[in-house]
């Protein structure tokens, strides 16, 4: 007979991962902090997220394909603020992908409300009833601010760069430009005003939740005009001052208007609930 090896160690097999709390739809104990709460295994939660995302893709894919098909005006309607302005197509091909590109930006656009929601969905069980309370009010400010990003790029913001540019040179060179940089430069002047336009809701957000408070933030006002001095640099897509000096004093009218939403906050919110400091 053979002795055991004292240095082998028994086998014995790992344990099963615990199940994550999540909330079900109903709420099913109305008196917890976090209502309907239930079991769900990793694998149903990383389940749950998959199909989530891939309904989100699937809604900007459809929506970007709706778009394709009325690409033209799009492209059209995106010319508009350069005036007498001749537009080349500078490679086989160019317009196409163009075309792609505007179809894209618009269909992620069409599609944000619902891929918003999908995050929500997966995000909103894990909430406690104050932080969900939250919820429809920032989604719906940024929505508006959103809108209000593209809005202000559209109307200030393109037809004041453009101007710049054009007028610039222009007893020199024939202005001609090619379509794809030209788009490239709305599309990305436009898309980063309407997310640099989520300052507020993001101010206001971590103001409710008492992670800031709004005489620190307005003492920083100073650190606060130079960030957005930069972040007006980085944002456009052009190195005009006109464009750099709107978006950034936009900026800046935002933060102050993020500064008061939490004071404002921290007025209606009792006195015992703020954090010391």
């Amino acid at each position: 007979m053979t002795s055991p090896d004292p240095l082998t160690v028994p086998e014995t097999p790992l344990p099963a991962p615990a199940p994550i709390l999540v909330n079900s739809a109903r709420d099913a104990n109305p008196g917890t902090e976090f209502p309907g709460e239930v079991e769900m295994s990793l694998v149903d939660h990383l389940e749950e997220l998959r199909r989530r995302v891939l309904r989100g893709l699937l809604a900007v894919v459809v929506a970007a394909a709706g778009c394709l098909l009325l690409v033209r005006p799009l492209v059209r309607l995106l010319e508009q603020p350069a005036h007498g302005i001749r537009f080349l197509q500078l490679a086989p091909g160019e317009f196409l992908f163009v075309s792609l590109k505007v179809a894209g930006y618009a269909g992620l656009t069409l599609a944000l409300p619902y891929v918003l929601y999908e995050a929500l969905a997966f995000v909103l069980p894990g909430l406690t009833r104050r932080e969900r309370r939250l919820v429809a009010p920032a989604v719906a400010g940024s929505a508006v601010l959103f809108a209000a990003g593209l809005a202000f790029a559209w109307w200030a913001l393109v037809p004041a760069a453009l101007q710049f540019l054009v007028s610039y040179g222009a007893d020199v060179v024939e202005p001609a430009w090619s379509i794809e940089r030209y788009l490239d430069f709305v599309l990305l002047l436009m898309v980063a005003t309407a997310l640099a336009f989520q300052l507020p809701v993001l101010q206001l957000l971590l103001g409710v939740l008492g992670l800031v408070r709004a005489k620190p933030m307005l003492s920083a006002w100073r650190w606060v005009v130079l960030i957005a001095a930069v972040a007006g640099a980085v944002l456009t897509p052009s190195t005009d001052p006109v464009t750099m000096l709107l978006l950034s004093g936009a900026i800046t009218a935002l933060f102050l208007l993020g500064v008061a939403l939490v004071a404002l906050a921290e007025r209606l919110r009792p006195a015992a609930s703020l954090p010391a400091g």
